[in-house]
């Protein structure tokens, strides 16, 4: 399966190589292999480098750690840079895979990938889902019930203050203090605020006019934080903080129950997996694409609509013939059945369904 697009350049420059992160610790014994893992005697070796989006960074340690003990001697590493950080690497060919809370977009699809053999199109793979919080830090509240128009009033600035009518009349007995509401927002380049944003403008159209977008304008105010754990840190630290983050690291903090139809739904797993199972594909992609147009206007009960799908994104003709092979090793065990359930124990997040996994496989093993 080769997937192509007219117009490429015949000789694509290799970019220079970007400073990595790892997210792993030391490759494991390959005795300690997991059951039903890849063999302990691999032959696989060398160098595997990604980047991307924070949101799945406990994931990817799990992972790491799960394909390095099946391959001992390959080490992985991955940067949480951000989306957008981890999709420029990716095109920059500093990287040989990306992690993003949002799919390629097609401006960025009409561009050359340095890693990627001139003439064919990477592809995005939803290996990740998982709910985004609303998360919030007020003194002896642990849960709020809101809809869409009033998280959309309190982010941009029309809502300042916990006690009002609309935040206090959704959650009856509620004791809300009189004090100033900070919200959080991701300073950086970030699929999540994407997901967020693109969900209010979704679901609270009259509230919410300031569209969809990657980066916070500073125009709207709000207090910036980078990545994920930025903005936790920020909303835990602070005092009448709100914000947005991976339900994965929401931990301690009070959450949102949003309200869905005629109910207010938790966020929960499942719920999550809900939303991505009743959305269709994104129209018009190249083959092999699996890019999903995220319902967020249901009504259906128990869905949670808030969701976030982290791409792994990677070439399906790689210009490093070796580099193709590990990331086709790497990617199959992520999204097998033994690397999702890793993923969801250390991170919390929905493993992808058997007939999506299918679908992914089917793509993974067609990359050279």
């Amino acid at each position: 399966m080769k997937f192509t697009k007219l117009g490429r350049a015949a000789v694509v420059a290799a970019a220079g190589a970007l400073l990595l992160s790892s997210c792993a610790a030391n490759e494991p014994a390959a005795d300690d292999a997991p059951e039903g893992s890849q063999s302990a005697a691999s032959s696989l070796s060398g160098d595997l480098a990604g980047a991307g989006a924070s949101s799945m960074g406990a994931a990817q340690e799990a992972w790491i750690a799960g394909f390095q003990s099946a391959n001992p001697d390959v080490n992985v590493t991955y940067d949480p840079a951000g989306s957008g950080a981890g999709r420029e690497q990716f095109i920059a060919g500093g990287v040989s895979f990306a992690g993003s809370d949002a799919y390629l977009k097609d401006e960025e699809l009409e561009g050359e990938f340095a890693a990627c053999v001139p003439d064919t199109l990477p592809v995005d793979l939803p290996v990740y889902i998982s709910p985004i919080a609303i998360i919030f830090n007020v003194e002896g509240v642990d849960s709020l019930n809101l809809d869409a128009s009033t998280i959309a009033k309190i982010f941009s600035g029309q809502i300042t203050n916990w006690n009002d009518e609309a935040i206090a009349s959704q959650n009856e007995g509620v004791e809300l203090p009189d004090a100033p509401i900070t919200a959080v927002h991701r300073s950086d380049d970030s699929g999540t605020t994407e997901n967020f944003t693109e969900y209010l403008a979704a679901t609270a159209e009259s509230d919410w006019t300031e569209g969809v977008f990657e980066t916070w304008p500073a125009a709207y105010g709000g207090e910036g934080a980078q990545g994920t754990s930025g903005v936790v840190d920020a909303v835990a630290n602070g005092t009448g903080t709100i914000g947005y983050a991976d339900a994965s690291r929401a931990g301690d903090l009070g959450t949102v129950a949003l309200k869905v139809g005629e109910e207010y739904v938790p966020f929960t797993a499942d719920a999550a997996a809900a939303a991505v199972d009743a959305s269709p594909r994104v129209e018009g992609r190249h083959d092999g694409d699996i890019a999903v147009d995220l319902d967020r206007t249901t009504t259906e009960a128990g869905v949670y609509p808030l969701v976030l799908i982290s791409y792994a994104i990677a070439c399906t003709e790689y210009q490093d013939a070796e580099a193709g092979e590990l990331v086709k090793a790497y990617l199959a065990y992520v999204a097998s059945e033994e690397g999702q359930t890793a993923g969801q124990e250390n991170a919390g997040n929905a493993p992808i369904s058997d007939e999506l996994r299918d679908e992914i496989l089917a793509v993974v093993d067609s990359i050279q």
